[in-house]
């Protein structure tokens, strides 16, 4: 008979996700603040759960970068655990692409595999499920992400190339001027265009993707083919 899987519980994360992972059979539960994400299960997977409201907020203000980073660059394997149903943030205003740059980011860029659940009570078995599945792996088989960035500078530098118009010379530009992701995320466009090799166009263009339009609107009717599966 296998050992329960331990699953460590930031003290901060809502009640109704440690009363489901309580009641189901396998595990054992103990709650502690972390440094870093919101559950470690048997001491190799940690997970960053988001509700779909908590992720649009984490993408404007830049704390989903940051985040990411620091997931990216743990001992343990990373995950994220997108919860919610796409009507939770209908009235948002954030755009698709804004949507999309942010989830290409954490996947592509830092490497970190992103799951979806609907509520709590998912997410409590999507985690326990996860650990019994990595179980079976033979020891030392689990597979990392991809490449990651190995410094701090390269982190950033690539995320802001994820930007409209923004290719290695103006990431460098941008991070030089404003010494962090957030901050070129909160600058406005004509902040923007004092920065060298930015003009009118490129920072309009990248206030149009992270920034929410003026009129929010309804993201079901809009949302790219491949984003379904995910929100």
């Amino acid at each position: 008979m296998q050992a329960p899987i331990s699953i460590i519980v930031d003290d901060r994360e809502p009640p109704s996700v440690i009363e489901a992972l309580q009641s189901l059979q396998g595990c054992q539960v103990a709650t502690q603040r972390l440094l870093l994400g919101d559950y470690l299960v048997d001491d190799r997977l940690l997970f960053e759960r988001k509700t779909l409201p908590d992720f649009v907020a984490s993408v404007l203000d830049g704390r989903l970068f940051r985040q990411a980073a620091g997931l990216a660059a743990s001992r343990f394997h990373s995950i994220i655990i997108l919860e919610g149903a796409i009507k939770d943030i209908a009235s948002s205003g954030i755009s698709r692409e804004a949507l999309q740059g942010a989830l290409i980011s954490a996947t592509v860029i830092f490497g970190i595999p992103l799951l979806r659940s609907l509520d709590p009570a998912e997410t409590a078995r999507l985690m326990l499920y996860t650990a019994r599945q990595v179980r079976s792996v033979p020891n030392g088989a689990l597979p990392r992400g991809g490449k990651r960035p190995k410094s701090k500078r390269k982190v950033q530098l690539q995320i802001l190339q994820g930007l409209p118009g923004i290719g290695p010379t103006r990431a460098q530009s941008l991070l030089e001027r404003y010494g962090s992701v957030a901050n070129v995320m909160q600058a406005d466009s004509q902040m923007l265009v004092e920065t060298p090799g930015i003009g009118q166009e490129t920072a309009e263009r990248i206030r149009w993707a992270v920034n929410q339009p003026a009129v929010a609107y309804d993201l079901s009717d809009e949302i790219s083919p491949t984003l379904p599966a995910l929100l």
